[in-house]
């Protein structure tokens, strides 16, 4: 992609098939950013990559930007195998710390409460009833107890130059992308997608939060950095130019879909009944977990924002209708 970045693919098993992986090299060995699962797959390519584009030099360093599985899924096998040094945001090796360690065989009562608030379908409901949940340790390595902390503001030299650190939220808590002082490079993970929305999902855990806001705020903050001239290198999908542009449209499809919602609970409806006006498609029995929590924080930011109002129904769903104002 440029003097001394490389860009490499991983194959995920889900709809959004791939991840982008990144290695700087540093003269005396690497620093990759993000790393894809903990599978067995995933150590194979990861023995040929080493192999074969790193030339065998060691993997010093590894960058993870966010705690989701495809990004920090290797991070412990690459410091407890290889030697390397994680480098991440406290939030990141926080988030990934205490999930290792939430291993469930059934779906707990708060998250089946959850589901029905949200008017989940009846038919997926039962099925997930009788099935194991996601386990994130499922696909991520136990991380050591040392890592570097990332932060705001931080200037990291990587591959031979000095990159900028800046924060992004919604998609992930403290989600690290770094902009190189010395080029038009910029390493984005999923804050800075091309073609896709990254998912901004509110959960059980955090019933009440608002990663809409959390994610217009950071658009419109990163906005203030970004050029046409910009190479922004991506979690997914293609390396991209014309960030600016990007990050506007991806403002305005949020406040387009908050509208279209508004506008659907003129009469009131459950989350679960609401896909329509958010998706503009026909959601499917694969995207609908990710759908439903997306659905969820945009309710939640209009809930905040006094747009809408909700009463509970018979049923446990929260029914939600557009107030006067």
């Amino acid at each position: 992609m440029a003097p001394g970045v490389l860009w490499m693919r991983l194959p995920l098993p889900m709809r959004l098939d791939h991840v982008n992986i990144f290695a700087l090299d540093d003269g005396d060995g690497w620093t990759i950013v993000d790393t894809g699962f903990e599978m067995a797959q995933h150590r194979e390519i990861w023995g040929a990559l080493l192999a074969g584009p790193l030339r065998g030099k060691p993997v010093n360093r590894v960058i993870v930007t966010h705690h989701h599985p495809d990004h920090i899924g290797l991070a412990g096998w690459f410091q407890a195998a290889h030697g390397a040094e994680l480098w991440t945001t406290r939030t990141a090796w926080l988030m990934t710390r205490m999930l290792i360690l939430d291993e469930q065989d059934a779906p707990d009562e708060e998250t089946l409460a959850f589901w029905r608030a949200a008017g989940m379908d009846r038919e997926i409901y039962e099925k997930r009833l009788a099935e194991r949940p996601f386990n994130y340790v499922d696909l991520v390595s136990p991380l050591p107890r040392g890592y570097r902390r990332v932060k705001q503001g931080d200037v990291i030299r990587i591959g031979g130059r000095d990159w900028d650190v800046r924060m992004g939220d919604g998609h992930a808590p403290e989600h690290a992308t770094f902009w190189s002082r010395d080029d038009n490079l910029v390493l984005g993970g999923d804050q800075l997608l091309p073609s896709i929305s990254p998912n901004l999902g509110v959960y059980a855990s955090e019933p009440d939060a608002d990663p809409v806001g959390d994610w217009l705020e950071s658009c419109e903050r990163l906005l203030a950095h970004a050029r046409d001239d910009q190479l922004v290198l991506p979690g997914h999908k293609l390396p991209f130019t014309g960030l600016p542009a990007r990050l506007s449209q991806l403002i305005d499809n949020h406040h387009g879909a908050l509208d279209r919602l508004v506008a659907h609970l003129q009469t009131p409806h459950t989350v679960g009944g609401s896909f329509a006006p958010l998706y503009k498609r026909k959601i499917g029995p694969d995207e609908y977990g990710l759908a439903l929590v997306e659905a969820i924080a945009h309710f939640n930011h209009l809930y905040q924002a006094g747009r809408i109002s909700r009463r509970m129904g018979d049923d446990g769903a929260w029914l939600w209708q557009a107030t006067d104002d």
